[in-house]
């Protein structure tokens, strides 16, 4: 019984593992299943002809994922005194902040503009240069929409500043209303500033490794399984051996002989003559 116990033991474990092997195999499915519905919509959508913003997101809080990376156009002017800077921002490497800068359209509502990232200075807590001003006067941007970002729990920032684009908390720092579900990343703006911070760049259309990642979450429960079977099979092999009892003999398959392929061509050619 002890040894049934163990066993038992042994196959509820392959059991569990193999059934949380298959549910991570499932995540990279799923995870690949979302990346590559973000490369087409990458495809679709990045050098797509822009349209106007009204048009696209009439509804100011309502977001359609379909519409992401998508060139709008917006016609107003940069409220460059309430620009925002967003922290913890890594670009190639190097720690920074992505600018915002509300653009008022003429109806008075406010669309934020990611005009580009800034590398951090010495210590962290601002950019190394001064940020470049945007346009003054009218200005037309084209700018790509994108999602508010969600917020990271515990993480703040202080006034003038934001831990990540969640458009709710760069509203409560801004005296205006307006677009609090998408915000633009900036292709370009008529007429163009002298300078301005880093451009994003086009983001990668990769997968990733999740099919691989699946693929191997599936071999590592048929390994296991394997291995459990290999055991038992091992394990009854050896108690037959120290019961006195001999393994069954495999059988060897034997090449015939010369002369046994002599003999039988001699009894091929005598049969016609017996007859």
């Amino acid at each position: 019984m002890s040894g049934l116990r163990r066993w038992g033991g042994y196959l509820a474990f392959v059991v569990l593992f193999s059934v949380a092997c298959g549910l991570l195999s499932w995540w990279q499915w799923a995870r690949r299943a979302e990346a590559i519905e973000n490369v087409q919509r990458i495809e679709a959508n990045y050098d797509a002809d822009p349209v106007p913003l009204t048009e696209l997101l009439p509804d100011p809080d309502a977001w359609d994922p379909a519409v992401e990376w998508r060139p709008v156009t917006v016609e107003g002017r940069y409220l460059a005194d309430e620009t925002l800077l967003v922290r913890s921002r890594p670009f190639q490497g190097q720690p920074g902040f992505e600018v915002l800068v509300p653009l008022q359209l003429d109806d008075g509502r406010v669309f934020l503009v990611d005009r580009g990232w800034m590398v951090a200075g010495d210590d962290s807590l601002d950019p190394a240069d001064p940020v470049p001003a945007p346009p003054a006067g009218e200005v037309t941007a084209v700018a790509r929409l994108k999602p508010e970002e969600p917020q990271i729990p515990g993480r703040s920032a202080p006034p003038g500043q934001l831990a990540t684009i969640h458009l709710s908390d760069a509203y409560a720092q801004l005296a205006e209303t307006g677009w609090s579900a998408a915000y633009g990343l900036l292709d370009s703006e008529d007429p163009a500033a002298a300078t301005r911070p880093t451009p994003a760049l086009r983001p990668e259309e990769d997968e990733g490794p999740h099919l691989s990642y699946a693929l191997q979450w599936i071999l590592f429960a048929l390994i296991a399984i394997t291995g459990l079977v290999w055991a038992i099979r091992r394990e009854r092999m050896l108690r037959r051996q120290a019961e006195g009892e001999e393994p069954p003999a495999p059988r060897r398959r034997t090449r015939p002989t010369d002369a046994d392929i002599e003999d039988a061509l001699l009894d091929a050619q005598r049969q016609p003559a017996a007859n």
